[in-house]
C-alpha cells in the first residue's frame, strides 16, 4: 500500500492518505444515522464546500454525532491550522475557557451555532451528515495541531496538544488488514481511545462501525453484527457491560481489543471463553503519553522485558510510576499558567503505579487514586481485580467511605453475572464468599468492611468506571 508521506515516514493529513491511498474496494464509515463511503470522503464536502473559508484556523469541532465528527475531522486535517475536538460531555459553561485557551476562531457542528457564545471573531461552519459535491484548495497543507480534552483533578479540562504523527505513531504505514476487516469500537472518537481507532480504519483502509447517540449496548452490539464486524476495542467496563448482554453471542470477532483501565485476569478469561477463536490484546495508552505497549499473552500485566524492548518507546519506572518517552507522546498542555505535561528530560509521568512480581510488572492503580485506611495505602483496583475473580461476580468498583476512627474505609459495589436474582439467604452467602476470598488474597485493611450488590454500576462517558466516594 503506497502512502504520500512526511519526513517523519508518517500520512501528511488524514484525507491525503486516504487520497493517495490506492482502490478502496468498498470501505466504509458507518454510524446509526446512515453510511458514508471512504471515496466519497475524498471527493466531497460534507462542510458545505467552505473549507476554504477554515483553511489555517483554530476549528472547534462540535457534533451530535460520532459519524459527523468522524467526516468533519478527516475533511479538516491538514486544512485547519488547529483542531479542537469537543467530547460530547463537555459542560457548556467550559466551553468559553476551551475556546479561549485554543484561541477557536470557527467552529464547525450540527447543532445550533447561535449557543457558541465568544468575544472572538468566529466562522460558524454547519455540518452535514451527507456529502456535498465538491472539495477545497488543498495544495498547501498544514500540520494540523489536534486538541484533546481530558478531565483534570479541579473538573476543568486539560487541553492536550498532538499531531497526526503522535496519535498515529503506534500505526505501521505498511499495516495491511484483509479488506474484509470492519473495526468498531465502544469509545467515542472524540476521545483519545475512540480517535485512535477511527485512525486505523482510516490509515489502514478498512471499514470502520461507529456506535450512535444514545445507543444501547445491545443496539450497538446487534448492528455490529449485522456490519460483520471483526475488530473491536474498549474498556475493561466497556466489555464487562457488553458481555452481559444476550447480544454479545451475536458477533464473532477476530479481535478484541481493551485499554483505558486495568485489564485483570477475570476479564481477559471472561473474553477468552466468551470469544475462543478471537486474539486477545490489552494495550497501555492515555491522552498524554500516546500509545505505549502492546500485551499478547491474555495475561494480566506485562513482562518486565517490555520495558527496555519496546520498539521507539522509552519507559522507566521512578517511585514506582510508570514514565514513558516517545514519539507518540503529546507535546504540551495548551494555555497559561497549566502544568508542564514532560519532564525536564521529555518523560511523561503517567501516574500508574507498578508492582513487580516473578518477573511481571502489574498496575496497582492510579497514584491519585489511592485511600487512605489508618495511614495505610490501598489501591482499589487491587482489589477489584481479587473481587473479579469470583466466578459469580461480572464487574465491581470500591470505593471509599469517611470514618471517625481510620479516617477512611473501604466498600465493594458488586454486579453479579447474569443470572436469576439471588435471595437474600443467596446474596448474604455470596457476600460471605467475596470477603473471604478478599481475606485469603489481602492484607486486613484493604478487605472492604461491606459487599452491596448492585444491579450495575455507573460507566463515564470515557468507558471507565465511575469512581464517587461516599
Amino acid at each position: 500500500m503506497k502512502m504520500r508521506q512526511n519526513s517523519h515516514n508518517k500520512w501528511i493529513s488524514l484525507w491525503q492518505a486516504l487520497r493517495d491511498g490506492g482502490e478502496f474496494s468498498g470501505h466504509f464509515i458507518a454510524g446509526a444515522e446512515g453510511t458514508i463511503t471512504q471515496s466519497d470522503l475524498v471527493s466531497g464536502s460534507v462542510l458545505y464546500s467552505r473549507g476554504d473559508e477554515l483553511w489555517g484556523r483554530s476549528v472547534l469541532v462540535s457534533t451530535t454525532s460520532q459519524f459527523t465528527t468522524a467526516s468533519a475531522l478527516i475533511e479538516l486535517d491538514g486544512l485547519a491550522r488547529r483542531i479542537v475536538v469537543c467530547p460530547p460531555d463537555l459542560p457548556l459553561d467550559r466551553l468559553p475557557y476551551v475556546m479561549e485557551t485554543a484561541e477557536v476562531d470557527a467552529i464547525v457542528s450540527d447543532r445550533n451555532l447561535t449557543h457558541f457564545g465568544s468575544r472572538r471573531p468566529l466562522i460558524l461552519s454547519p455540518c452535514s451528515r451527507g456529502i456535498a459535491p465538491g472539495i477545497c484548495e488543498r495544495s498547501r497543507q498544514h500540520e494540523t495541531e489536534w486538541i484533546l480534552l481530558t478531565s483534570g483533578t479541579t473538573g476543568w479540562p486539560k487541553l492536550v496538544v498532538h499531531t497526526l504523527a503522535s496519535l498515529a505513531g503506534a500505526i505501521e504505514p505498511t499495516t495491511a488488514l484483509p479488506n474484509r476487516s470492519v473495526w468498531s469500537t465502544f469509545y467515542d472518537i472524540r476521545r483519545y481511545g475512540g480517535l485512535q481507532i477511527l485512525l486505523r480504519a482510516v490509515l489502514t483502509r478498512t471499514s470502520l462501525l461507529l456506535a450512535g447517540a444514545g445507543e444501547s449496548t445491545s443496539e450497538f452490539l446487534s448492528r455490529a453484527a449485522a456490519h460483520g464486524v471483526t475488530h473491536l476495542s474498549g474498556t475493561p467496563s466497556h466489555w464487562r457491560h457488553a458481555l452481559m448482554s444476550p447480544a454479545a453471542r451475536l458477533i464473532s470477532p477476530e479481535y478484541v481489543r481493551l485499554s483505558g483501565e486495568i485489564a485483570d485476569q477475570a476479564i481477559l478469561n471472561h473474553l477468552r471463553s466468551f470469544y475462543p477463536e478471537a486474539k486477545i490484546v490489552h494495550a497501555f495508552a492515555s491522552t498524554e503519553a500516546g500509545v505505549a505497549f502492546e500485551v499478547k499473552d491474555e495475561m494480566a500485566g506485562f513482562a518486565s522485558a517490555t520495558l527496555q524492548n519496546t520498539p521507539n518507546v522509552e519507559m522507566k519506572i521512578e517511585e514506582g510510576s510508570l514514565h514513558i518517552r516517545s514519539p507518540r507522546t503529546a507535546s504540551r498542555y495548551l494555555g497559561t499558567d497549566v502544568p508542564a505535561l514532560k519532564d525536564a528530560d521529555g518523560f511523561v509521568d503517567t501516574g500508574d503505579v507498578l508492582e513487580l512480581r516473578d518477573g511481571r510488572y502489574y498496575f496497582a492503580g492510579r497514584r491519585d487514586g489511592i485511600i487512605n485506611v489508618g495511614g495505610m495505602k490501598v489501591h482499589p483496583e487491587e482489589i477489584e481485580a481479587v473481587i473479579n475473580r469470583h466466578p459469580a461476580v461480572q464487574m465491581s468498583l470500591v470505593r471509599t467511605k469517611k470514618n471517625s476512627i481510620t479516617g477512611s474505609i473501604v466498600i465493594a459495589d458488586v454486579v453479579l453475572q447474569a443470572n436469576p436474582k439471588p435471595t437474600d439467604n443467596d446474596t448474604k452467602t455470596l457476600q460471605n464468599d467475596i470477603l473471604s476470598l478478599c481475606r485469603e488474597k489481602l492484607s486486613s485493611y484493604k478487605i472492604p468492611v461491606a459487599i452491596n450488590i448492585r444491579p450495575e454500576l455507573a460507566v463515564a462517558e470515557s468507558g471507565k468506571l465511575l469512581r464517587r466516594n461516599a
